[in-house]
């Protein structure tokens, strides 16, 4: 389970008035700001973004300033494999270390949409032995009974993070992992494709 909110994406303006400045085409930028407040792209940038975008990374440096936040919430084992990203991204997540004990263990703080019975039966058991340890250390604050539910704690747990990176991060991501086996990395890459030009600048489809 994955879920991504409060999507933003910023800059877009800034970032398209900087890919004229090595042709001092300034005098060509026909975008503007709807009646909602969106930037839209003109036709003359549309096309210099489109073009610019498939002439590679060192010809895109543009899409390196147009920044998004969203806030993902994921399990662990997503979070492991979205932590090889490094450059250009930054992340504030919720406290697992200080705020284990602060809320009851439940089944819908876990990913366990794709357990079988047997995998089911055992997380929720899991479930009840940190709950159990849970009540113990709101009771004595034992550091080992803190450490238990630390080590015990199963990588389907989930997370929230709020998360910025730019476009060229997105291109990344996208192209390496649209067709990875987990389905959080599709939910990941159809929300890339809602974002604004995505399909243009970083999916590059015709």
């Amino acid at each position: 389970m994955i879920k991504l909110t409060h999507t933003s994406v910023m800059n877009l303006e800034n970032a398209m008035r900087g890919a004229r400045n090595p042709l001092n085409s300034w005098a060509r930028m026909d975008s503007g700001y709807d009646e909602k407040g969106n930037y839209v792209l003109g036709e003359n940038d549309l096309n210099l973004a489109k073009r610019l975008a498939r002439a590679g990374s060192d010809h895109r440096k543009f899409i390196r300033q147009i920044f998004v936040s969203v806030d993902i919430e994921a399990p662990i084992y997503w979070w492991k494999e979205y932590d090889t990203y490094k450059i250009a991204t930054v992340a504030n997540s919720t406290s697992t270390m200080h705020k284990i004990a602060s809320k009851p263990f439940a089944l819908e703080d876990f990913s366990h949409e794709e357990m079988n019975a047997a995998a089911l039966a055992s997380l929720e058991q899991t479930i009840n032995t940190l709950e159990t340890l849970r009540q113990d250390y709101l009771q004595s604050k034992d550091k080992q009974t803190w450490y238990s539910m630390i080590q015990l704690l199963p990588s389907s747990y989930h997370q929230l993070r709020t998360c910025s990176f730019n476009y060229e991060t997105l291109v990344n991501i996208y192209h390496a992992r649209h067709n990875h086996k987990l389905k959080e990395w599709h939910v990941f890459c159809d929300w890339i494709r809602t974002l604004p030009y995505a399909r243009e600048i970083i999916i590059m489809e015709d």
